[in-house]
């Protein structure tokens, strides 16, 4: 006569079902993976217009282009891109090609976050040197518009000098 042992498993408890601090139970899904309730949105906040903007920084002297997109605070970068990062010889960072495909990767990676909408900050090397734009400036705004973002406000934030220090070349300036 053998007798039939059955062991009554006590129920085990899991990490998952135990409660933890103020979140409470955790939902596990069929896999195992823990599936948290609330989702986390890290983009803009949403508005009733449909537009999300961002500032895009354009700085265009003549040795290289650099396109910085930021929230509107200016606090937070959401992409930035120089044009020596898309070419391979240094005369060529500041020509308009390298602008071009800069702003195409920057458009790129904000229609991930979900900017369709920007406003445009245009600076030249300006101080003591050139007050005007390098040659990637323009190329840079027509490539960003032409990928579909809105563009709202167009301004030039080049630094000019109300007084400063002594121009290089002399007196009599650069004698050619």
């Amino acid at each position: 006569m053998e007798k039939e042992q059955t062991t009554a498993k006590p129920e085990e408890t899991t990490k998952q079902n135990k409660p933890k601090g103020k979140r409470g139970k955790q939902q596990v899904g069929e896999d195992g993976e823990v599936i948290d309730k609330k989702n986390v949105y890290l983009g803009p906040k949403e508005k009733t217009d449909g537009y999300f903007f961002g500032v895009c920084h354009i700085c265009a002297t003549f040795n290289d282009t650099f396109i910085h997109v930021t929230d509107l605070s200016g606090r937070e970068t959401l992409a930035r891109v120089t044009g020596g990062m898309k070419v391979k010889a240094d005369r060529e960072e500041s020509s308009p090609y390298a602008a071009m495909m800069a702003s195409a990767d920057v458009s790129a990676r904000l229609k991930l976050m979900g900017i369709n909408a920007i406003h445009i900050k245009v600076r030249g090397q300006g101080g003591i040197g050139a007050r005007t734009p390098g040659p990637g400036a323009q190329s840079a705004m027509r490539a960003l518009a032409r990928t579909g973002l809105k563009i709202g406000r167009i301004e030039d934030v080049t630094p000019i000098p109300t007084d400063c220090t002594r121009r290089k070349d002399g007196r009599r300036g650069r004698r050619l």
